[in-house]
């Protein structure tokens, strides 16, 4: 074999065909649902009170919508993204996803529209997301697994840098329905390079030579207890973390954080986030993933008592930052442990009934504070305290998570995997 050859094989190289593909999808992730709806969320609450004197609960009413409609969906994605190349999922899923977005512009006062267009979001956000682009990251890497999915959700948190302040600089100068127009726009930045280059790695390359794909089917993993530790960690981390970042921006304000730092706190976290990644991502390649988990759970669930009790502008960010990197993080072990405990047969099956954990309590945990808020008037700090709780209580579910993993990967059933035609 030629050296040119070896290198266009190896994961070490930088002429690995990977990393292009990894690229174009970390790209994907950047204008996706993750970090264009929870992140901008907060910013037309009160645009959107202002307009049509919509409560904060039936809002967030919406969001939770759209997070129950994932929680539906996701497995059903899982299993076209099993079957067929990622791209005849990816790119109809990002116009509709676009075509959602700008047409918020358009809202009347009639709430139902709101919530209608909230539901098509739903749809498809898992098919704009991280959940759409992981497996075909995963084809690709086994020796630098996690520091390539750390690359991959740090697209989520780049677009969480620019996009919040973009969209609050386009409200506050142009008008809301300005900003879901500009939302709408960005949505499509990723579609030429999915087109041209997101594809899963021939599968000559990663079909063993029996024709069987490593993993367990989808009975045997939902028999086993590591499966349902990590759905309910996901469901605590998701209520903690979606009941505050989708209220964030109005909860500094309200605290006496001007609406700039509050707009630049959810940047900083998504900033924070991208720095957790890379760290934590390479560090689970090497050492113990269970543990590292715990770690930055403990992380997360102190970000948000920070933020509990941010008055200025400085605090705002030292939370946001200690949160970003928490969550951020978590976001990258989760889909490494179901691959080191389940494999990579029905990967993506069982990835979408995670996110079907994460989307109950990424509903349940914004219409819970906008019920507090709505009966107290205001974001009381022990609103969030109880988040905190909440996600301290994903801490300690992690430490049941056995530390060494002696099948997994390597507990193969032994049904021929079904051959699809990989682009």
């Amino acid at each position: 074999m030629s050296t040119n050859a070896s290198n266009r094989n190896d994961e070490g190289s930088i002429h690995y065909a990977g990393w292009g593909v990894l690229a174009a999808c970390s790209t994907g992730v950047m204008v996706s649902f993750a970090p264009i709806v929870p992140y901008t969320f907060s910013l037309f609450l009160d645009p959107l009170h202002a307009a049509f004197g919509w409560k904060r609960e039936a809002m967030g009413g919406a969001f939770a919508l759209a997070a129950i409609t994932v929680s539906v969906v996701s497995p059903g994605i899982g299993v076209l993204l099993d079957r067929f190349p990622p791209r005849r999922i990816i790119l109809p899923a990002v116009l509709i996803f676009a075509l959602a977005l700008a047409s918020l512009s358009r809202l009347t006062a009639h709430i139902g529209q709101f919530y209608l267009t909230f539901f098509v979001l739903g749809l498809a956000a898992n098919g704009t997301a991280q959940f759409a682009y992981t497996r075909t990251v995963l084809t690709w890497f086994s020796k630098h697994r996690g520091f390539a999915l750390a690359l991959l959700l740090s697209g989520s948190g780049i677009g969480s840098i620019f996009v919040p302040p973009l969209a609050q600089w386009m409200i506050h100068h142009h008008g809301w329905r300005s900003g879901y127009l500009l939302l709408g726009g960005i949505a499509l930045l990723g579609l030429p390079l999915t087109a041209m280059l997101v594809r899963n790695r021939p599968e000559s390359a990663i079909v063993r030579a029996d024709n069987r794909v490593a993993g367990m089917t989808v009975a045997a993993a939902l028999r086993k207890a590591a499966f349902w530790i990590l759905a309910f960690i996901t469901i605590f981390s998701a209520f903690s973390e979606n009941g505050l970042v989708t209220n964030l921006a109005a909860i500094l304000t309200q605290h006496g954080v001007p609406a700039s730092s509050a707009a630049v706190a959810l940047s900083f976290r998504g900033g924070a986030g991208i720095i957790g990644r890379l760290c934590i991502g390479f560090a689970i390649d090497r050492v113990s993933p269970q543990r590292t988990q715990t770690f930055v759970l403990l992380l997360a669930a102190a970000g948000t008592l920070i933020l509990a009790f941010a008055g200025s502008g400085s605090l705002a960010l030292l939370g946001a930052a200690v949160l970003g990197v928490g969550l951020g993080s978590e976001a990258d072990v989760g889909p490494y442990l179901l691959a080191r405990y389940f494999g990579r047969r029905h990967f993506s099956v069982l990835y979408g009934l995670t996110w079907t954990a994460y989307a109950i309590g990424g509903a349940t945990g914004p219409l819970w504070i906008g019920h507090l808020y709505d009966r107290a008037g205001s974001y009381q700090s022990r609103f969030i305290v109880y988040l905190a709780a909440v996600a301290f209580a994903a801490v300690v579910l992690s430490l049941f998570l056995r530390p060494d993993v002696q099948k997994s990967a390597h507990e193969v059933d032994t049904a021929p995997a079904t051959v699809t035609a990989l682009e």
